[in-house]
């Protein structure tokens, strides 16, 4: 049920003029320095990083399935990071928040839904990855071919993409009432709700549905490939041989536990229980913290990855010698 005061656009040109204010941490207005000099530094080596992860990859001529997911997700971090990061520091620089268009505030949210959501699938795709080595090392490459890898890839990306558009166009289908400042750093999807002029719980549906899609159907996929795994593990006699499996497996875990638990403590939860500044913290952690923890954890972690970066390294020093 619309409130008073709602701002009503039946029209394209009043969506196309409406703008919302980005307050971001204008509460913390002795802390904009430091935090401005953190978020920059932090937004700068997970460029780096994941750049370095994404070129590594390509460059490899062979690049068994593992790496060209990997490649992908390092790919769909460097647009993620580039999508929030930005326009959260340029809250940090003005005192009264940032402005951001309506047009502008609509396609932050769909490509943050639409990337996040690509990740998650990825995540699934790659634990099955995992399930077809561990557990039929046999048929591996014959399963894992480069044509399923481009269309699983495909798929992610596609797949995301639509669920994150109709997610954006029920979103703003709202009407917003004569408030449109956004206590948050972007467009997120609770935050831009909490200003929405209606009573029931019929906006949140739309969320409800894509949490579903998005975060759900992915975790349900990696939970079954993961019990597949384990039962695998448990068949296995030598410990060697279990601790060398299980191994390959560790990298993937920790990135699966970080990103779904920051995602599910924001989305999957009623509008009732929002809250500003505990949403942003964990925000923080989500587009800051993790896409930097995803080179960290794979590059320490995976042996190609580790090779790659060694070769990468051997041809700068043979090109500066000569």
């Amino acid at each position: 049920m619309p409130c008073e005061g709602c701002m009503e656009r039946d029209n394209v040109s009043s969506g196309a003029t409406m703008e919302f204010v980005l307050l971001g941490f204008s509460e913390l207005l002795r802390l904009r320095v430091l935090l401005f000099l953190i978020f920059l530094i932090v937004h700068l080596v997970t460029l780096a990083g994941n750049m370095t992860i994404f070129m590594a990859v390509v460059m490899e001529p062979s690049r068994p399935p593992m790496l060209f997911f990997l490649c992908q997700l390092s790919a769909i971090e460097l647009c993620y990071t580039l999508v929030i990061v930005p326009k959260a520091l340029l809250s940090l620089v003005e005192v009264d928040g940032s402005t951001i268009s309506f047009l502008g505030c609509a396609a932050q949210m769909h490509l943050f839904v639409a990337l996040g959501g690509a990740e998650c699938f990825l995540l699934a795709a790659m634990s099955f990855d995992r399930y077809v080595a561990i557990c039929q090392p046999l048929r591996y490459a014959a399963v894992m071919s480069e044509g399923l890898c481009l269309r699983l890839a495909l798929a992610c990306g596609l797949g995301a993409f639509a669920v994150a558009l109709v997610l954006t166009a029920a979103v703003f289908h709202l009407p917003f009432c004569q408030s449109h400042r956004i206590n948050h750093f972007f467009c997120d999807v609770p935050a831009v709700l909490h200003l929405a002029c209606t009573q029931s719980y019929a906006p949140e549906l739309p969320l409800l549905a894509a949490c579903v899609l998005l975060l759900l159907l992915p975790f349900l996929l990696i939970l079954a490939s993961y019990v597949c795994i384990a039962a695998a593990l448990l068949h296995i006699t030598s410990s060697v041989g279990r601790g060398k499996a299980f191994s390959t497996c560790i990298s993937h875990l920790a990135i699966t536990l970080l990103h779904y638990g920051c995602a599910t403590f924001i989305y999957i939860r009623p509008n009732s229980s929002y809250s500003p500044a505990r949403d942003k913290v964990v925000s923080l952690v989500y587009t800051n913290i993790t896409p930097l923890m995803y080179p960290l954890v794979y590059s320490l972690r995976n042996k190609e990855i580790r090779g790659i970066l060694k070769k990468m390294l051997r041809r700068k020093k043979i090109a500066q010698v000569n």
